[in-house]
C-alpha cells in the first residue's frame, strides 16, 4: 500500500501556531500599552489591577448627556426633510400608486411621531431637566410639522387640495342679474 499523500499547506497552516508578530516601524498610538509591558508591570506589583476603572458619571453629567441625546432625536425629522423633498420631487405630480404611497408615508410618519412623543422622550426625562425637555419636545413637534407641510405642498402639487374656485362649484349659487337689457333688431 502507498502512504497517504501529505496534507495541503492550508491544513498545516491552520493547525500550526501563528508565528510571533514582528513590530512594525510605525509608533504605537497614544494610550496603547503593549502586552509585554502589561505583563512586566503586573509582575512587579501584584496589588495593582490591570484595568483602569473610570469613575461613574455624576447625576448632573448623566442628565446633560440625556438632554444632548434628546436634542439629537428631536432634530432627526429635520434632517430627513431634504431626502423627503427629493423623493417628492422624483415621484412627479401625476396620480400614480408610487406617488400616492410616498405621500401617505410622508403624512403617516410625523403623525405617529407626534402621537408617541411621550414614549419617545420618556427615557430622557430627569427631574432637573423638565423645562429643557419641554423645549426639546416643542422642537420635535415643529420638525414634524415641517414634514407635514412638505406633504401638504406635495398634495397641492398633485392637484388634490381644493384651492381654486372651480373646486367649489357645487356650493356656488347662480348669480341673479340686477337688470336685463333687451335689444330689438330692426
Amino acid at each position: 500500500m502507498a502512504p497517504p499523500p501529505p496534507p495541503p499547506q492550508w491544513v498545516l497552516d491552520l493547525n500550526s501556531t501563528p508565528p510571533a508578530q514582528t513590530r512594525s516601524s510605525l509608533p504605537d498610538p497614544p494610550g496603547y500599552t503593549p502586552p509585554t509591558a502589561l505583563q512586566s508591570k503586573s509582575s512587579k506589583s501584584k496589588s495593582q489591577p490591570q484595568t483602569v476603572s473610570r469613575k461613574p458619571p455624576t447625576p448632573e453629567e448623566t442628565a446633560t448627556l440625556k438632554l444632548k441625546k434628546a436634542w439629537e432625536i428631536a432634530l432627526a425629522p429635520a434632517k430627513q426633510l431634504p431626502m423627503n423633498a427629493i423623493g417628492m420631487y422624483m415621484t412627479g405630480n401625476s396620480l400614480q400608486i408610487f406617488s400616492i404611497m410616498m405621500v401617505f408615508m410622508l403624512f403617516k410618519g410625523p403623525v405617529q411621531a407626534v402621537l408617541g412623543i411621550n414614549q419617545t422622550f420618556a427615557r430622557f426625562e430627569t427631574e432637573g431637566k423638565k423645562e429643557e425637555m419641554l423645549w426639546v419636545k416643542l422642537a420635535f413637534v415643529g420638525c414634524n410639522m415641517l414634514a407635514l407641510a412638505l406633504g401638504i405642498w406635495k398634495v397641492n402639487g398633485m392637484g388634490l387640495l381644493p384651492t381654486t374656485r372651480s373646486d367649489w362649484l357645487a356650493w356656488e349659487t347662480e348669480r341673479v342679474p340686477l337688470e336685463r337689457a333687451y335689444f330689438r333688431l330692426s
